[in-house]
């Protein structure tokens, strides 16, 4: 098909198709979303406020309906579905609690007080989002944008425009000015259009490296902020004196929500070798106890993958990897039948250099390697060209401590797994990206941070 549509990955069938808006009809999305912005950044930060905690209602309201599109379009199990939709009306209460301080006129220490920062709205940003948290993905950046007074321009994944059009209703009947959020469903050509246009202030990217790569060269050349949250293949390190109960059970949430489709997962499991065959163990027992079905059922832990070509390119690199010298010990199959499912895997025995260890694995993968000690175990995690998150479980917090000093990610969590929360940043180094998305950091990022000085002479 020429056209962007949704297939449902658990049976194959075509869900709807979504054709390429015009030219024209992108001008007059553009046009309102800018408009908008005008009236919106005017709009005291109490009444929009409002609008977040509006939103949040709406969302709590219509859960089940978001959470089946979601469920449908991309196979997320409905459980995690659901969970999602309640994630975003909680991003959303928590901006409207703890936004407009945050956004309050900043003291500088000048002389007479008569200097302060001012956060003002940069303008209306482009967001081009992926699939795999399609509601969270929009939500955890726009919260914040509309909040700070900027508007949002949605570019979402071809394979979940059901999901952009369902946000976009929500909005449409919100008490807030018409385009302060809206979709573009557009191609490749279309994007690079609109980082041009001189109504475009800055843009979000959540995706692949190549993606974000070709978006920020486009940014860059029209001097335009980028925020990039791109791939990551993130260490999760568990030392000999860890807790290894709780180590497997973080592991295996870690590695296989989502159906292993998480940029901030767990996915290159080093372990220090006087556990490792005991963690190997344990952790191949509890990811065969794991629910592989329906994702519409409530029991479905693992869902199909999202889409046919992202798993023929799982198995590529599975298949790589045990012809380079790692071991099989489970899956390692695309599941025969209906639907788009593939077996939950772990490799064994993985080496640096290895394709699943130089390269980020998006599926239901987990790769195992030994690391001689605490220092090996630090320096395989930070051989990579990701710097997302990293995970360490240890019961020395001395230890923890140094490792989470000389980790080059730009998060790490200590004896948990990898989560975002409106409390804390997401965001990584290296060719994970740059910037920061959620707490006050992330609210920053698409404010003009204005000084204002007052009589200075």
């Amino acid at each position: 098909m020429s056209h962007p549509h949704s297939r449902n990955p658990a049976n194959g069938q075509l869900i709807k198709e979504y054709p390429f808006i015009s030219q024209n009809d992108c001008e007059a999305i553009v046009s309102r979303t800018a408009t908008a912005q005008k009236v919106w950044r005017d709009t005291p930060i109490a009444d929009r406020r409002d609008v977040l905690l509006q939103l949040a209602a709406a969302l709590r309201e219509r859960n089940e309906e978001l959470a089946l599109m979601a469920t449908h379009e991309m196979g997320k199990p409905i459980s995690q579905s659901r969970a999602e939709v309640n994630k975003c009306a909680q991003v959303c209460e928590w901006y409207a609690e703890h936004g407009p301080a945050v956004l309050a006129p900043q003291p500088t220490q000048v002389e007479n007080n008569k200097a302060w920062q001012e956060f003002r709205p940069l303008g209306t940003i482009l967001a081009v989002m992926p699939w795999n948290f399609p509601y969270w993905q929009i939500l955890r950046g726009a919260a914040g944008m509309l909040l700070a007074g900027n508007t949002y321009l949605l570019k979402h994944a071809p394979n979940v425009m059901g999901c952009a059009f369902l946000m976009k209703d929500i909005f449409d009947k919100l008490d807030a000015p018409a385009g302060i959020f809206d979709v573009v469903n557009i191609d490749n050509n279309g994007v690079s259009s609109l980082i041009a246009d001189p109504r475009i202030a800055a843009v979000a990217v959540t995706g692949s490296v190549r993606a974000g790569s070709a978006i920020a060269a486009q940014a860059g050349a029209a001097l335009k902020k980028t925020v990039l949250e791109l791939g990551g293949s993130d260490p999760f390190i568990v030392l000999a004196d860890a807790d290894l109960d709780e180590a497997v059970k973080a592991a295996v949430i870690g590695r296989y929500q989502n159906t292993g489709q998480v940029c901030m997962a767990a996915k290159r499991f080093i372990i220090e070798a006087e556990i490792a065959q005991q963690f190997e163990q344990k952790f191949t027992q509890a990811v065969a106890n794991l629910s592989m079905g329906d994702p519409t059922l409530e029991s479905t832990y693992l869902g199909p993958m999202a889409r046919y070509d992202l798993r023929d390119e799982l198995h590529h690199q599975v298949e790589k990897t045990l012809a380079e010298g790692a071991r099989l010990v489970c899956g390692g199959e695309k599941v025969a039948g209906e639907g788009n499912y593939y077996a939950p895997t772990i490799l064994a025995d993985v080496k640096e250099g290895m394709t699943a260890f130089r390269e980020e694995v998006f599926g239901p993968v987990a790769t195992l390697t030994v690391a001689r000690d605490a220092e090996h175990a630090l320096e395989l995690a930070n051989n990579s060209e990701f710097g997302l998150a990293a995970t360490v479980w240890t019961a020395n917090s001395t230890v923890a401590d140094s490792m989470t000093r000389q980790l080059e990610t730009g998060a790490v969590f200590v004896n948990g797994y990898g989560a975002s929360d409106p409390r804390v940043t997401i965001g990584g180094v290296k060719k994970s990206g740059y910037g920061r998305e959620l707490n006050h950091f992330g609210l920053h990022e698409f404010c003009n941070i204005q000084t204002v000085w007052v009589d200075r002479r």
